[in-house]
């Protein structure tokens, strides 16, 4: 990846819609140029490409932080399983008080509440978590500088 790939990134980050032309002339590059960078950084998975729905106007107007503690030797199979469950959004293990957090997106509080006792709390290995309930969303992005 060079200086040309991260201008490019860069733009899609900022507009997801914008043109291989409106790209190329932006970067002062041809629109083959763009379009033979995108296709290889696409194959090369890199980047990419899908719509970022906003939960709340589709319906989801429950989002979550979750902690799990899990038996030492059962992370990565509590994350695997966690990564399978619907209404999780993105799971990682990591290292301190909790083992994985998981975000996870639903309708409401109660179906939060029953994802959390049916879905999380029913893994095998899971000790304890603790939910840290979204009251706004101040910032949603997932890009990465480049």
């Amino acid at each position: 990846m060079d200086e040309l790939d991260g201008k490019i990134i860069a733009m899609l980050e900022r507009d997801g819609r914008a043109s291989n032309a409106r790209i190329a002339r932006d970067v002062g590059v041809s629109e083959g140029t763009v379009r033979r960078r995108l296709k290889r950084l696409i194959n090369e998975q890199i980047i990419n490409v899908i719509a970022l729905p906003d939960p709340r106007k589709l319906g989801y107007n429950s989002e979550a932080l979750i902690g799990v503690q899990v038996d030492p030797d059962k992370i990565d199979a509590v994350a695997a399983k966690m990564s399978n469950l619907e209404h999780t959004r993105w799971v990682t293990a990591t290292t301190g008080t909790y083992d994985v957090f998981a975000w996870a997106t639903l309708q409401d509080a109660e179906s939060l509440g029953r994802f959390l006792r049916d879905e999380v709390g029913a893994i095998d290995g899971v000790r304890r978590t603790e939910t840290f309930v979204a009251l706004q969303v101040m910032k949603r992005e997932f890009g990465i500088p480049v």
